[in-house]
């Protein structure tokens, strides 16, 4: 089974499949170290993660498994990071929701509004009755973009992953259906 990769539209925002436009942006963000700060992997120091990660989101869609969109400003098409519903999982009815942005996003509201747009698709599109996202404990506006969707925190992973060295907590975050309000 595929799950095609949609374009939503939001208010301020397209989000759409990659393309391979997108490696200069994409290195761009994943080679950053603020906006990996949080992340259980080190910022990119090479561009070779950039054709594995764009086989990984064909794959993803061929497989049927998720779905991962580049994000854009809907005014000027500046690419501000990307959104993944990963996964998928048809016979328990579960998928995970993930997203990063580039610095210059933050803080104003996109994070929120392509989530919910994501949750729209996903819930409209699947026979979905849950979604679970996790960020590390220290990440305070990703927990909080989380609890604007719906998301209600369910626990901790104790010493889950070790970030730049440092061992930290992850927040585990679960959305049913029935609390949707989309």
């Amino acid at each position: 089974m595929t799950l095609p990769t949609p374009t939503l539209h939001t208010e301020r925002l397209t989000l759409r499949p990659f393309t391979d436009a997108d490696g200069d942006d994409l290195y761009a963000l994943h080679s950053n170290v603020e906006v990996l700060r949080y992340w259980d992997s080190p910022p990119w120091t090479d561009r070779s993660p950039v054709p594995r990660f764009m086989a990984g989101c064909r794959q993803m869609a061929d497989e049927g498994t998720g779905a991962r969109v580049a994000i854009e400003r809907a005014d000027d098409q500046v690419f501000i990071g990307w959104c993944t519903f990963n996964s998928w999982n048809p016979d328990f009815r579960s998928a995970s929701l993930g997203y990063c942005f580039n610095q210059a996003a933050w803080g104003q509201g996109y994070a929120t509004e392509t989530g919910h747009a994501v949750l729209q698709w996903a819930f409209d599109t699947l026979d979905l009755n849950r979604v679970q996202s996790e960020t590390d404990t220290r990440n305070v506006a990703s927990a909080r973009v989380l609890e604007k969707l719906g998301f209600v925190r369910e626990g901790t992973l104790r010493e889950d992953c070790i970030v730049n060295g440092d061992v930290s907590d992850t927040w585990v975050y679960g959305l049913l259906r029935r609390d949707w309000k989309g």
